[in-house]
């Protein structure tokens, strides 16, 4: 008997490899992925930006990186005593308008270079919502707490979507000829929109993403949508807020990326990883005894032995961390 609808999800060709370059972008839901890739010693860069919601934002943050664009202080606004961007997530603010820029601007410049080598691009769009401000001044990506009369709210059409995200992947192949994008739609649910008009915004982003995935080669689509949605669709797989996927929910559909988007010997390779990151974050009971300084020298050998075999992994924080025992 089954208990779960089947889904189809198309592996891959050519898959991910390790060694690739890998940048994402988008909604919460992309750390998810994000975040174990780069535990399994992927080569990433996330969210150079910050976390983004709307395609708008995607593409212009995108397109911002190939020049690259540097902010000056009339991008910024003063709020909440703050400068902010309004391009930017949070994390960007700070009280001092050159130290904004300062982090800003970093970022920029290590988004364009990364980008420029970058073999894939992973974007995670989370709504079709989009704010732009109500003097004139443009779409926002993030709105810092401002009154909610700054902004006019719009749900942006699936021909405006589809033109945002073509003219930019038209300039990203341009900039980098041999990147591929693999295109998410984030199952986390925007309850603040209502249900109604969350159903709408997110059927809005499948079908402008299908559309051009249809159009171009090199633009492929991973289900994280429907695998929580259709798949597990039972709020035991939700958090507390009935929103958020939980750990189980986000381990299945890392499960289904690692089985269908990357190749059988980086599959096979990241197990061993796996196994490394685990020991890593082993918490001993009895630090002193002969028994964790074997578990220690053990980790380390199998550490030092996978380093020598890929040295396009990064160990070194692993290696330090045993070497209490490696003597």
């Amino acid at each position: 008997m089954e208990f779960q609808l089947p889904i189809t999800i198309p592996s891959l060709l050519p898959p991910i490899r390790y060694g690739d370059r890998i940048l994402l972008t988008g909604s919460c839901f992309t750390e998810h992925i994000g975040n174990a890739l780069r535990d399994w010693k992927f080569d990433t860069l996330q969210n150079p930006n910050g976390i983004l919601f709307d395609p708008a934002s995607v593409a212009a943050s995108l397109v911002s990186y190939i020049k690259p664009r540097v902010y000056v202080k009339d991008d910024l606004v003063y709020l909440n005593e703050l400068w902010q961007s309004w391009q930017h997530h949070g994390a960007f603010s700070h009280p001092d308008a050159v130290e904004c820029l300062r982090g800003i601007n970093a970022f920029q410049e290590k988004a364009h270079a990364f980008l420029r080598e970058a073999d894939w691009l992973i974007i995670t769009l989370g709504s079709s919502f989009s704010y732009r401000l109500a003097d004139g001044g443009g779409a926002v990506a993030n709105c810092h707490r401002a009154p909610g009369q700054a902004f006019h709210k719009h749900l942006m059409t699936i021909e405006e979507i589809h033109t945002a995200l073509d003219s930019c992947l038209h300039q990203l192949f341009y900039f980098n000829p041999r990147l591929r994008v693999i295109f998410t739609v984030s199952p986390v649910r925007h309850i603040r929109d209502g249900v109604i008009h969350n159903n709408r915004s997110k059927a809005r982003l499948i079908e402008a993403v299908h559309h051009l995935v249809g159009k171009w080669d090199r633009l492929f689509y991973f289900p994280a949508y429907e695998l929580v949605i259709d798949v597990l669709r039972d709020y035991r797989f939700y958090d507390v807020d009935m929103v958020h996927p939980n750990y189980p929910a986000t381990t299945f559909v890392l499960e289904k990326f690692v089985q269908h988007c990357i190749d059988e010997p980086g599959q096979r390779l990241l197990e061993e990883v796996k196994k490394i990151i685990t020991a890593r974050r082993h918490r001993p009971l009895h630090p002193g005894t002969q028994a964790h300084r074997n578990f220690l020298r053990d980790h380390w050998q199998k550490a030092a032995e996978l380093a020598r075999q890929y040295p396009v992994l990064d160990f070194s924080e692993e290696l330090a961390y045993f070497a209490g025992g490696a003597e």
